[in-house]
């Protein structure tokens, strides 16, 4: 049969009714070609009610009845049985045949009508003629419609994996062999293309989207798939050539490195007057994401040797041959395969996708040997370059298109064929773990099916051996930052897939064997001894191979670890013999770097290989030691240090056991250096830093803390090494955690005492007060200290500074050395009429206060000093009210005898005070009214008043105010108002 109908029963739910569709399906040649259903769902895959039907002709062949086809039946009816036929179809379904019936009775009675032209008449039971197309069927409209929906979410609300399911469908039906998968690759190409915001993208200049960027790679590598197809027509080729030229000669096309043309590429080459390939970048032609395939559409599969190789597993060179060079076989008879890598892997990809899984597995062993026999071929050849090359201590040599990160992901192809092969299909594999992920897939070795490769050899150790030669390939980072991004991201999938694998014996070979490759590889491998400056580093990749090998084989593991952990684009200058670029790299001056946009990503990953090496060598030496080295020399960040300082610390002191030293000093040298790298530079953790060395320090115990406090002036400045540092040493926690006996902690309060001294010396405005806390318990110390300060206070210190350390003198019980300081500290203040608000009142209150209570010769000393600095009226009578309250020298200094009499205003010292203050009243009453507005006025007359109070401390004060009053009412006669105020206030 060539069509199937039927109704389908959808049962009744708690929510909707039962219902019932009728179903009809044409299908030709095993394919369904088209479907229809009551349902009216529309979607890019078929309706619940088409699979149900169509599994149940699958599943029960003899329950469908099976018919003619209806013009078969037709055939067989005489002219009265036809007419009752005919007037039964009608009456049943009246209401919808009706007009059509009556419609085709006219066109068959006019003679001339279209249809008494045509021989026959259609039956849709019937199937196609043997020349027709047949193909699934596919609902168009609704493709580009999904596609649409799914771009205008823009990654949100999972678009970007429907789309990729709507990828992997066009994989599945390449794999199927089924015609649709380029036609559907078509619809979705043009939705993508059509999305508005590539001209939005454009005319801004940004790139697209992360997670739109990876979907028009997993396009443009679809295309390749489907051009590569080795049995697709030649006029299909040309139709779907066609079209792809179409897209990208379109200017929203993106392009393949993912920047739209304007990244400024004459950005890099203003630095390279000196090369001549500036325009380089300028002239290279554009790359859109379509090229490959586009240029994929030139290659065929009719080579002979191509042809043999995908076809045979047997197929080897005679044995006569074998002696000398050839460009068909390896030494051993295999054939090699010498097309571009990336070609040639695409050319596999291309073979698995459309269903060849055995011809990709042949050519991808050819390949393999291929590349094996060029490691063995770069190898000789750099023996005998090795010399020159070591002097140098650069090379010039390295690849320009990487393997790793390939817009046609080549290493990764190879790896997926290979390890499909090997793949143990467990009959639950479906299922989910418990952790909701699904399980890693189980591999099993399966022997390589030729005649006469290596024993012991598997299509597992040759996806192992593959994976590590690519991505051990020596190549230069690409320029932009997608394409530098891109190589991060594909490193993260080979690895992730590197570590499904169980290391066996096999594998274990394998991968030293490839390691061992790899380290004497030369400018060919990222492990040589010589790389390139610009080489992308391979600090992801060993640290894999580290954690891999180190079980097996540790001294490989850490010759391979420590030789990668160099990032020489972070050396200052560009090595002589490195100037000349390979052609398409710019130049670049001497201690300047490329664009290196991943370069912060690179320096973790370089701190993460760093940190895998510590935790393994805890508790070795010599390993820590050689590590430790490493990282010295090779990590540039002090921030990454410290990270590295504080992991190494973590793991050395496990909350469960005891510490382990070896590693706790490694820790605190690593803190070292963070602290000499970050001495005279600005970081905003310096403090945090500084508080973590001591704490680290503490933990090495006590010689540390000694060796840090003599040799703070490397580590620390003057104000952290006192505040911070010897404060925290000296502290009650320290003694306490390090259990130190009489001698040493004697031992360490002289060390801090002596760095107090020096940091007071070096800087005494912000050390001197805890030098001196530092020294109260040494009387020589701290009459050192004292020194000074005494020394430093005429030229290096501020009155705030001052009036600190005098008032801790007269806590800690010297008043007589506070009252220096503060008489010190009153030469170097100045306070104006105005400042009646200013921070050092207090100071100056708490100055007059001390010397009042030292006695009269001290008052007599500071009055002077207070005279010439304050010159506010209101602090001037606050101090002078203050000191005529009480009798001076009630602080009792020992030997000295005070009559217990209040003080005169009339004498010495008072008299000064008060002159001044009177003074002080009068000048700031005329600042005052030159500007005064009379919002102000009630302020003023209070002022007054207070002004008041001071001249009548005077003699004949009342008549010095009256006579100021009279003056006022002179001078300012213009302000009638206010001056209306005053007489009524003061007469």
């Amino acid at each position: 049969g060539f069509h199937l109908s039927g109704t389908v029963t959808e049962p009744a739910t708690a929510t909707e009714p039962e219902m019932t569709y009728k179903v009809a399906i044409s299908f030709d040649r095993c394919k369904i070609t088209s479907v229809t259903c009551g349902c009216g769902n529309k979607d890019i895959f078929y309706c619940a009610h088409v699979v149900a039907l169509s599994l149940y002709r699958i599943r029960k062949p003899d329950q469908v009845k099976l018919r003619l086809p209806i013009s078969e039946t037709l055939f067989q009816m005489n002219r009265d049985q036809l007419q009752k036929f005919v007037q039964y179809l009608i009456t049943a379904h009246h209401t919808e045949v009706l007009p059509t019936a009556q419609k085709l009775a006219d066109e068959i009675l006019s003679s001339n009508s279209e249809i008494n032209q045509v021989h026959g008449a259609p039956d849709p039971t019937a199937g196609a003629s043997i020349d027709d197309e047949n193909c699934w069927h596919l609902d168009e409209e609704q493709v580009r419609e999904q596609v649409k929906l799914f771009l205008s979410q823009g990654g949100y609300y999972g678009s970007g994996k429907q789309l990729n399911s709507m990828f992997a469908k066009v994989r599945e039906m390449l794999r199927m062999r089924d015609s649709n998968g380029a036609r559907m690759l078509t619809l979705i190409t043009e939705q993508f293309m059509a999305d508005p915001r590539l001209s939005l993208w454009r005319q801004q200049g940004t790139g697209i989207t992360e997670k739109c960027r990876q979907l028009w790679d997993e396009l443009g590598a679809l295309w390749v798939c489907v051009v590569l197809n080795p049995h697709c027509k030649l006029e299909e080729k040309s139709c779907w050539l066609r079209q792809l030229r179409k897209w990208g000669e379109m200017d929203v096309c993106p392009l393949e490195d993912g920047n739209y043309g304007n990244e400024l590429p004459n950005i890099t080459n203003a630095l390279t007057q000196s090369s001549g390939h500036s325009q380089d970048s300028l002239a290279r032609p554009r790359r859109t994401v379509f090229t490959r395939a586009i240029e994929g559409c030139d290659l065929h599969w009719q080579d002979s040797h191509l042809q043999r190789i995908i076809s045979s597993d047997f197929y080897v060179s005679p044995s006569y041959q074998r002696e000398g060079e050839s460009l068909l076989f390896n030494s051993q008879g295999q054939p090699l395969w010498l097309e571009h890598v990336p070609t040639a892997c695409a050319r596999v990809d291309a073979l698995r996708s459309h269903g060849y899984p055995r011809e990709a597995l042949r050519l991808t062993v050819a390949i393999i040997n291929t590349l094996r026999l060029q490691q063995q071929r770069q190898l000789e050849i750099y023996k005998h370059q090795k010399k020159e090359l070591l002097q140098r201590g650069a090379t010039t040599i390295t690849n320009l298109e990487g393997w790793v990160g390939h817009p046609l992901n080549p290493i990764g192809c190879l790896f997926l064929t290979l390890t499909e092969a090997c793949r143990l299909e467990e009959e639950n594999c479906l299922e989910i773990s418990d952790a909701g992920d699904s399980k890693p897939p189980v591999y099993q070795h399966v022997p390589i099916a030729t005649g006469s490769q290596d024993n012991g050899e598997s299509y597992l150790s040759l996806a192992l051996e593959v994976a590590l030669m690519g991505m051990g390939q020596q190549r230069v980072m690409p320029e932009g930052l997608y394409a530098q991004d891109k190589v991060c991201r594909n490193e993260e999938q080979i690895i992730a897939r590197l570590q499904d694998l169980e290391l066996d014996p096999v594998l274990v070979q394998t991968l030293r064997k490839q390691c061992i490759l790899l380290l004497e590889g030369g400018p060919f491998s990222g492990l040589g001894e010589v790389i390139h400056r610009e080489s992308v580093p391979m600090h992801t990749f060993a640290k894999y191979l580290f954690s891999a090998l180190l079980p097996h084989d540790a001294d490989l593991a850490y010759k391979l670890a420590l030789r990668a952990m160099r990032l020489p684009v972070l050396e200052t200058t560009a090595p002589s013999g490195d100037v000349t670029h390979p052609h398409h790299l710019v130049s670049v001056v001497p201690s300047r770097y490329p664009r290196w946009f991943t370069l912060g990503h690179l320096e973790s990953q370089q701190c993460e290989l760093a940190s895998t090496m510590l935790t393994a060598a805890k508790g070795d030496m010599l390993r820590l030691r050689t590590v430790l080295e490493a990282i010295q020399k090779n990590i540039h960040s002090s921030s990454l240090i410290f990270k590295l300082a504080q992991d190494a610390f973590k793991i050395a002191t496990p909350a469960d056991s005891n510490s382990d030293t070896t590693l706790l000093n490694v820790a605190l040298e690593l803190g070292l250096q963070v602290m000499r790298m970050t001495l005279s530079t600005l970081n905003w953790r310096r403090r945090e830093m500084v508080r973590w060395l001591v704490t680290c320090a503490t933990e090495v115990g006590v010689r540390a803390l000694v060796s840090i406090l003599q040799s703070w002036y490397s580590l620390f400045t003057p104000t952290e090494a006192t505040s911070i540092v010897a404060a925290t040493v000296m502290s009650h926690n320290t003694i306490l955690r390090l259990s130190l006996d009489y001698p040493q902690r004697e031992e360490l309060a002289s060390c801090a005492r002596t760095l107090a001294l020096q940091c007071a010396m070096k800087d005494p405005q912000n050390c001197a007060l805890s030098a001196l806390t530092l020294c109260e318990k040494d009387h020589i110390a701290f009459e050192t200290a004292y020194q000074i300060v005494i020394d430093a206070a005429s030229t290096g210190m501020t009155y705030t500074q001052l009036f600190t350390i005098a008032r801790y003198m007269e806590h800690r019980g010297y008043p007589l050395r506070a009252f220096k300081l503060a008489s010190l500290a009153m030469t170097h203040l100045n306070l104006a009429y105005n400042q009646d608000t200013h921070p050092a009142i207090n100071d100056v209150l708490w100055a007059c206060a001390l010397s009042h209570s030292l006695g009269k010769n001290e008052l007599a000393a500071i009055i002077p000093l207070v005279v010439k600095s304050v010159h506010c009226a209101t602090v001037l009578s606050d101090i002078l009210r203050r000191c005529t309250m009480t009798a001076p020298g009630l602080a009792g200094i020992p030997g000295r005898r005070n009559s217990g009499k209040l003080m005169s205003t009339d004498k010495a010292p008072l008299r000064q005070l008060l002159d001044a203050t009177i003074s002080a009243y009068i000048n700031t009453t005329h600042s005052r009214l030159t500007h005064i507005s009379p919002r102000h006025y009630g302020e003023f007359i209070e002022f007054l008043s207070k002004a008041r109070e001071t001249f009548l401390l005077a003699q004949d004060g009342h008549i010095q105010f009256a006579q100021f009053i009279d003056n006022l009412k002179q001078i300012y006669k213009g302000k009638k108002k206010l001056m209306l105020l005053v007489r009524e206030r003061f007469g």
